[in-house]
């Protein structure tokens, strides 16, 4: 999702096969902020393409993580100071949370595995979990110095990823409103955090240029990867290949990174000639998805392990910061 107002498009910028699911479509409710505000995702019309959201509010902040698509079909948006759900099923929107009162800002937003809920992170540090299915605020935890801007479910646990450089593990089963541990390692910003397809693993990059790979049990990282040259905010785990993590580097590096875990191992690198700001693989099938900003503002699909690229999207005119996949991959 780009970080401009899409109302600008041309038809000829529309890109046809950005989306072949058959889960958009549905016209999308007008919801207005507490003062009349317009501040719901509208829809804007195009030929061959699925749908185009315009997203007012939405950060133009490489290190934030605003939206997120569960497993239940809901889409998640953080737009400034509120967080917006979607149904793609029935195109409902739904005004979740408005921070306006705290004069706080929406970070970050993640579905855990089964859909039901949503973890919410802030700019004062604060991480927020909700019960999307009742729209009810479940816990409120602190932990956190700085923003949140990375979030990852594994099960019970959820971990979070902070401008402070820490990353917390808070256990949803425990009544304590403070993290259970506290993973120490990178010395900046902490910008991407994915657990591993068989819960084991914590993969973290951060502004730091690092990426580390953390066990479950473990309170500092197994593995440190110091190969890229920016940022590492853009981390995903192979659901196909067991133990490849790839990994994207930001606008002074550009390089497509995928890692044995296993081994410790570089197994290929290819320049993509642009900053990386997200991964995400097929669930179902091989290709690797890579959106980017500076200077492309592309999104591209790439074979592995041949890194073919198999098409480039173009049409956003700003980065292409925040990305998600649907629930059918």
């Amino acid at each position: 999702m780009s970080t401009k107002n899409a109302g600008g498009y041309h038809k000829k910028f529309l890109y046809p096969s950005l989306l072949k699911n058959e889960l958009l479509g549905a016209k999308i409710e007008d919801v207005r902020g507490q003062y009349g505000e317009r501040r719901a995702l509208a829809p804007l019309k195009g030929s061959n393409l699925f749908q185009v959201m315009a997203a007012p509010e939405l950060q133009d902040d490489f290190y934030c993580s605003l939206v997120d698509w569960s497993s239940q079909n809901i889409v998640s948006v953080g737009l400034e100071r509120c967080v917006y759900l979607w149904s793609a099923c029935s195109g409902k929107v739904t005004r979740l949370l408005d921070l306006s009162e705290d004069g706080n800002s929406v970070t970050s937003v993640a579905f855990n595995k089964q859909g039901n809920l949503l973890a919410v992170g802030s700019t004062y540090g604060g991480v927020q979990v909700w019960d999307t299915v009742v729209n009810r605020q479940l816990k409120m935890m602190q932990g956190h110095a700085g923003r949140v801007g990375t979030l990852a479910w594994n099960g019970n646990i959820l971990s979070s990823g902070s401008q402070d450089t820490f990353i917390l593990q808070h256990d949803m089963r425990m009544p304590s409103l403070v993290a259970e541990r506290r993973l120490v390692g990178h010395q900046e910003e902490v910008c991407g955090l994915k657990w591993s397809p068989d819960n084991k693993y914590l993969a973290s990059g951060g502004g730091d240029n690092c990426l580390f790979v953390w066990d479950l049990h473990s309170l500092s990282p197994l593995q440190k990867y110091t190969r890229h040259l920016s940022a590492v905010k853009a981390v995903a785990w192979s659901p196909h290949h067991h133990g490849i993590l790839a990994s994207g580097g930001g606008v002074d590096d550009q390089c497509l990174h995928f890692w044995n875990t296993l081994t410790g191992e570089l197994v290929k690198c290819i320049n993509t000639g642009s900053q990386i700001t997200n991964l995400a693989w097929s669930k179902f099938s091989s290709p690797l998805v890579s959106t980017h900003g500076f200077p492309d503002n592309h999104i591209c699909v790439w074979n592995y392990p041949s890194l073919r690229q198999l098409t480039k999207l173009t049409g956003h005119s700003f980065r292409v910061l925040h990305l998600a996949v649907s629930p059918n991959g």
